[in-house]
């Protein structure tokens, strides 16, 4: 499982870390309408929406599919802009204008990435050209709902109209609360992406990656970066580049662009230094396996209390040495129960402070 990018034949100076104010906007907007995704944005999400114009929450209602369920490649359009070497600009307008570069068809087929309708990590036919895919989207829209209907309908029948109420849209999103928010953000993802810039620089890029998530591992030997989510998907750098987002509204979301024709990009959450390392998709499924077995839950019930001898909980659970040996050992591989000798006999404990975590780390692996 993961994401895998090839990266055969990239130069260093082809791998750019840049924040983008559209991005970090479109993040703003899924904040804003998936709170639960976002605990620690709730006071903020609060006080914007205690101020928003009524007008502008029903519009952001409109098109929420873009940025609540899915997070539309339309937020990073520096990535579909031809020569795929482009970044993203400094300004919302400046970005607002390479929106503006893409084609309808690449426009049209970002904006239906909802309905899961499109090849996306290979091409494939587009909608605006084949009735087929075009069929598809609308049944798959309409299987959403009505309004996921009326806009797709509307963008399929006039795309320039759609483009022109985006942007319309997003430049009232900066006046009415982003460019606040903005202000504020800027500063510190200006600082992140000089940190790992610095980094990629004096110590190349597998440093570089490991400072942006425990999750991106870089092997060399394959010229492949791989991201460890549930997900699956491959893209190449090929003769483009590799953009690094940095996003300070994003976490947990670990977001890889992966579009057929597309530049890279790694859009991820800046560091946060009171929260650990999360665990891998891997080291989840083996926790969550571990903890599904009804005798293992019964030895954590022991092993939460005190710590506990093999012998000792052969005793209280009334089962063989070999019987209590063998799910120790399912509970030690996952990470979940901690040893430590005394004297003669070796002690087992439950790592609670892991288990506690596992409520946040299993909503953190399926939204990465």
């Amino acid at each position: 499982m993961g994401v895998r990018i090839d990266i055969a034949g990239l130069r260093q100076e082809r791998v750019a870390v840049v924040p983008s104010p559209l991005a970090e906007l479109g993040m703003a907007l899924h904040a804003l309408s998936e709170s639960g995704h976002h605990p620690g944005l709730q006071g903020w999400a609060t006080g914007v929406t205690a101020r928003l114009d009524s007008h502008l929450a029903d519009r952001m209602c409109e098109a929420d599919f873009l940025w609540r369920s899915t997070f539309s490649d339309l937020f990073l359009p520096s990535a579909g802009v031809p020569g795929r070497a482009t970044r993203p600009g400094a300004t919302l307008a400046e970005e607002l204008d390479l929106l503006d570069k893409l084609t309808d068809e690449q426009f049209v087929d970002a904006a239906l990435e909802f309905t899961c309708a499109l090849p996306y990590s290979a091409h494939g036919p587009a909608a605006l050209a084949d009735p087929g895919s075009r069929r598809r989207a609308l049944e798959l829209a309409a299987a959403r709902g009505p309004q996921q209907l009326r806009f797709s309908e509307r963008l399929l029948a006039d795309p320039p109209r759609i483009r022109a109420w985006l942007r319309q849209f997003l430049e009232d999103c900066e006046e009415a609360f982003f460019a606040e928010t903005w202000a504020r953000l800027r500063q510190q993802l200006t600082a992140d992406a000089r940190h790992k810039s610095e980094l990629l620089r004096r110590k190349g890029l597998a440093e570089a990656l490991a400072a942006v998530s425990p999750a991106v591992t870089l092997d060399e030997s394959a010229a492949r970066i791989t991201v460890d989510k549930l997900g699956d998907g491959r893209t190449a750098t090929a003769d483009g580049g590799l953009l690094l987002v940095p996003t300070s509204l994003g976490r947990p979301h670990l977001m890889v662009l992966h579009r057929y024709g597309w530049q890279p990009v790694l859009h991820y959450p800046v560091a946060s230094a009171e929260l650990t390392a999360p665990p891998s998709v891997e080291q989840l499924t083996l926790r969550m396996s571990a903890l599904s077995h009804p005798v293992r839950m019964r030895l954590c019930r022991s092993l939460a209390r005190s710590a506990f001898t093999t012998g000792e909980l052969t005793q209280v659970h009334g089962m063989t040495a070999p019987e209590i040996s063998r799910h120790l050992g399912v509970l030690k591989k996952a990470g979940l129960v901690t040893t430590r000798r005394r004297g003669r006999y070796v002690l087992h404990q439950l790592d609670v402070t892991v288990v506690a975590r596992l409520g946040s780390d299993f909503l953190e692996g399926i939204l990465r």
